[in-house]
């Protein structure tokens, strides 16, 4: 059962950042599993299930639902070895190269994040919705009125800096302009410390559940 976490995986995370080197983490291995990986892997057991209620064929394998705190050095000039933040994910099986949304949850040392969204949205996607707005439909306004009427998540992700619609009114150029799509809510409260955070997560994710299906059903 998940029981929240503990102050101390905060501690581990700042100093992981600070100590970003092989063997500091395997001196302290013991320390991420106890404070970073269980509660993940408990958190996931147990609102995996709670998630198929949103999507019958959302992931929940415990192997692919948390991320790895290896970063891939493959791509990028920071060698740094490890994260100092960690995620699990639900989303559906893709083939590879398909995108498609997903719900988040993240720790950081100084916050905690969730939401929905997509991982690198497919362009197409963005230029569906876009039509969608030039025609004000009506599948989209309504998505459109839930978000404007909910206070919990805020949309966020690059957007371009050439302004392609100057007629449209703030609230719909917030979509319009986006390069990247997702949905986000950012805490620093004590909530992460009980294990009341599974309820208070699903009963957010389950706000934004319409705007989930919406944007798979574009993919």
């Amino acid at each position: 059962m998940f029981k929240g976490f503990q102050e101390e995986y905060k501690d581990f995370l700042i100093q992981l950042r600070f100590n970003n080197n092989r063997e500091w983490f395997h001196e302290n291995h013991d320390t991420y599993l106890k404070y970073v990986r269980e509660p993940l892997k408990a958190l996931v057991a147990e609102m995996g299930p709670m998630m198929l209620s949103i999507d019958p064929e959302f992931d929940i394998n415990l192997r692919r639902t948390i991320s790895r705190i290896n970063r891939d050095l493959r791509y990028t000039r920071d060698k740094s070895p490890y994260r100092s933040n960690m995620w699990i994910s639900f989303k559906r099986l893709a083939p590879e190269g398909k995108v498609v949304p997903s719900y988040y949850f993240e720790i950081f040392p100084e916050y905690y994040s969730y939401g929905m969204g997509f991982y690198n949205v497919p362009r197409g996607v963005m230029d569906e919705i876009r039509g969608m707005i030039d025609e004000r439909n009506q599948k989209f306004m309504k998505i459109h009125k839930l978000y404007k009427i909910q206070n919990t998540f805020t949309m966020e992700g690059r957007k371009y800096k050439r302004i392609m619609n100057k007629e449209l009114p703030e609230d719909l150029l917030d979509w319009y302009q986006r390069k990247e799509l997702f949905f986000v809510c950012d805490r620093k409260d004590d909530m992460i410390l009980s294990p009341k955070l599974i309820d208070v997560m699903y009963q957010d994710f389950k706000l934004i559940e319409p705007i989930y299906h919406f944007l798979r059903e574009l993919t």
